[in-house]
């Protein structure tokens, strides 16, 4: 039965299936043949644009529809065969069938081992075993390890205690604070008080660049003679400690040395950040393209406060604008606040915390007494003795001495980090008002040392990143060749912090932060393939080993170049 023979028997209202019901159910049976035969029928059609089974499957009503003979078509007696696709299954029934046959599946399976379970148990012999995994395996899904924790933190304290008993065993009682006020005065070393005066000289080059800052704003200076001038006052200024303390090192003491390269590389970052954001404020306000150049306004509308944003609201604080911001009070709260980054309105604290401060403060008395107790009882003894191995290249005793140094070594290290970022910084921000005090990040979790050097120096990182990384990456270069000129400026300043002060201009800092790099590379490869927790691992081995193996290096170059007379006699004891 064809499509013009189905038209003539719908005009008569007869149903075709009844004259011919074995072809219906034919048509039903081969759905790809019967496809084929409707779309040979349909395409003889003027009326017909459908060229497949899809989009004649998809047409949404029969209207204007005709065969060849100009008969209308009614699509639902042929709705079956339209249903099936090219392989002869359902086009939404095939998948859920195949649902639903997984779904059965897995329950029957649950079902039938169920019932295996309740017949096992029935039986009379009490059977107490059923599938389970060790709780080491992965697949246990077992996490709890709280208790291993706590006894490697035991473990941990059982042996530091038992090193410091060998310690006090073989050297007595070191401690003296009476030394301690000798060391950090400089009271049996240097001359006169040279650090301190020239500490005070560095109000010089700070007035200076507060001088050149408001010439810039009033335009009395040209901007490119103003930043040559800049520059050259700050270069100098980190160089000025350089020159003095190599000409005259006899007049400085140790502590005294190192607190004027600590000032001024601090001095020289803010001041740094001091220009650099100043620099940004006049090419908003005063930028020579006539689209950013400030508009013209009349007196009525400066009464109203157009200039500063419109109208005012009483209740919030007025902000300070370029150039009202070039006084001295604002840049000594700058170079005294716990930031290295300038902005012209800092985030401000309504009120000082008494008790908060006071907590702060005491940590800091108490933490100072305990980091100086362990540099005289146990650091100083364990570096003395290790200047003859590593003289003499002793692999085997020198990697001793150095096992023997990191323990007290770390721990120094992890109560400055705690003094310096937390108590020391929080007290200076909470007698400032200031509101920032995001010092540090969760460095301990950190699974590569990149994220190690992103969040343990939070106040470095952040001016690394806003006046060196991002301008160098403005500039035209990559990610990676921006990083590493962090690094290598980074590691500029770990040698200046070092090598001036002790007067041996040697590369071990400046090597072993540029060692960073590659070892980064290590660390993330190591993360990605292992997982995290290794990454982990190789950013704290790194930090508990490799400082202990810079303090020798420069403990052994300090004694041969200031003490070489003295080594023929040198010995140590086990």
């Amino acid at each position: 039965m064809n499509l013009s023979e189905e038209s003539t028997a719908m005009t008569t209202n007869k149903d075709p299936q009844d004259k011919e019901p074995g072809k219906a159910e034919q048509a039903t049976r081969n759905g790809g043949s019967s496809g084929v035969g409707i779309m040979k029928r349909l395409r003889r059609s003027a009326s017909a644009t459908e060229h497949n089974l899809s989009s004649l499957r998809n047409r949404k009503s029969t209207q204007n529809l005709f065969d060849q003979h100009g008969n209308p078509i009614d699509l639902r007696q042929y709705r079956k065969v339209l249903d099936k696709d090219e392989n002869g299954n359902g086009t939404n029934g095939s998948e859920k069938k195949l649902r639903y046959r997984r779904t059965q599946s897995v329950t029957r399976a649950e079902e039938i081992s169920n019932k295996e379970e309740k017949q096992r148990r029935a039986q009379p012999g009490r059977p107490i075993h059923r599938p389970r995994d060790s709780l080491f395996s992965w697949s246990s899904g077992f996490t709890n390890f709280s208790g291993l924790v706590n006894w490697g933190f035991l473990l941990l304290c059982i042996g530091g205690l038992r090193l410091g008993l060998e310690n006090l065993l073989k050297y007595g009682i070191r401690i003296n604070p009476l030394d301690w006020f000798f060391f950090i005065s400089g009271h049996n070393e240097g001359e006169g008080h040279n650090a301190l005066i020239l500490s005070i000289y560095s109000l010089v080059h700070i007035s200076l660049c507060l001088a050149v800052e408001k010439g810039l704003a009033m335009e009395i200076i040209a901007e490119g003679l103003g930043l040559f001038i800049q520059i050259v006052n700050i270069v100098v200024l980190v160089c000025l400690p350089v020159v003095t303390i190599h000409l005259k090192g006899h007049a400085f003491s140790l502590m005294g040395a190192s607190t004027v390269c600590f000032f001024y590389s601090v001095l020289f970052l803010k001041l740094w950040s001091y220009v650099q954001t100043n620099m940004w404020c006049r090419q908003t306000y005063y930028q020579k393209n006539p689209r950013e150049r400030r508009p013209s306004i009349t007196l009525a509308e400066l009464k109203k406060g157009v200039l500063h944003g419109g109208e005012e609201d009483e209740d919030v604080s007025k902000l300070v604008q370029y150039p009202d911001n070039l006084t001295y009070k604002d840049l000594l709260y700058f170079l005294c606040a716990p930031t290295l980054c300038y902005e012209l309105n800092f985030p401000r604290t309504s009120r000082v915390r008494k008790r908060f401060l006071l907590k702060r403060l005491l940590e800091v008395v108490i933490g100072v007494n305990v980091v100086m107790a362990l540099f005289q009882q146990w650091i100083i003894p364990s570096v003395r003795n290790s200047l003859i191995p590593f003289s003499n290249m002793d692999v085997a005793l020198a990697t001793e001495r150095l096992l023997k140094l990191a323990l007290p070594n770390h721990l120094c290290w992890l109560c400055f980090f705690y003094l310096m970022f937390h108590s020391f910084l929080n007290a200076v921000g909470e007698l400032l008002n200031f509101a920032d005090r995001n010092f540090y990040c969760d460095w301990w979790n950190a699974n590569n040392i990149d994220t190690f050097w992103r969040t343990w120096n939070m106040p470095v990182h952040r001016w690394c990143v806003r006046h060196l990384y991002i301008p160098v990456v403005q500039m035209g270069y990559s990610s990676r060749q921006a990083s590493t000129i962090v690094f290598l400026f980074s590691a500029v300043f770990h040698e200046y912090l070092v090598s001036v002060p002790l007067q041996i201009y040697k590369i071990w800092a400046f090597m072993g932060m540029m060692g960073q790099i590659p070892l980064s590379a290590i660390s993330k490869s190591i993360e990605k393939k292992y997982g995290p927790r290794m990454g982990n691992i190789i950013v704290w081995a790194s930090i508990i080993l490799g400082q202990p193996l810079c303090i020798m290096a420069y403990y052994h170059d300090y004694v041969v170049q200031h003490f070489k007379n003295s080594l023929n006699g040198t010995d140590y004891s086990s």
